[in-house]
């Protein structure tokens, strides 16, 4: 349980405790507690943290990726440097635009909502249904193109947010993507 999670060795035997000896149930325990801590952490400066890369093996597509945690015990630790050439790689793959929901430009949301509503007009949808596909394709363009929304490359079912929402219970650090680049030929 310890090597599956990276909790102490308490927490894993509160965990099992808990689940009644259920390894996966205890896993999914300590991920929620995880979260939890991850919860109470988001407010504490990031000072330091590291810039990673990846670069495709054509020459022809690069991630930099800045990557911030509290301190450079963390930024330093191996568990820190995997997460952020994971998030390098899903950057690769996925091409999103900005880090977060809250980056991105009032007017873009804007414009996404009315192309939306004038689809709905057009295939002659009642308003409140029309309003509730305007709120699925938006909720859809933000998983595509905010970072921490899209689904995980090698977890379909967690979002990139929850990743790192697990590093920072494990880590117990606050850990923020600040910001990446992504170049392609």
């Amino acid at each position: 349980m310890r090597e599956a999670t990276a909790s102490s060795i308490a927490y894993c035997q509160q965990a099992l405790v808990e689940a009644k000896g259920d390894f996966a149930k205890a896993k999914q325990i300590l991920e929620l507690k995880g979260m939890t801590k991850a919860a109470s952490k988001t407010d504490r400066a990031v000072g330091a943290g590291i810039i990673d890369s990846y670069i495709h093996h054509n020459k022809q597509l690069g991630v930099l990726l800045d990557i911030r945690s509290e301190t450079d015990f963390v930024a330093r630790n191996q568990e820190f440097i995997s997460l952020a050439h994971e998030i390098c790689l899903q950057i690769a793959a996925n091409d999103p635009h900005w880090v977060a929901l809250e980056d991105v430009p009032a007017e873009i949301i804007e414009e996404k909502k009315q192309l939306f509503r004038q689809e709905s007009a057009k295939e002659g949808k009642p308003k409140d249904v029309a309003e509730k596909i305007v709120q699925g394709k938006l909720n859809s363009f933000f998983e595509e193109s905010c970072l921490l929304e899209q689904i995980y490359l090698k977890d379909n079912t967690k979002k990139v947010r929850d990743v790192v929402n697990l590093a920072i219970g494990k880590l117990g650090e606050n850990i923020k993507i600040n910001s990446f680049r992504r170049l392609s030929i």
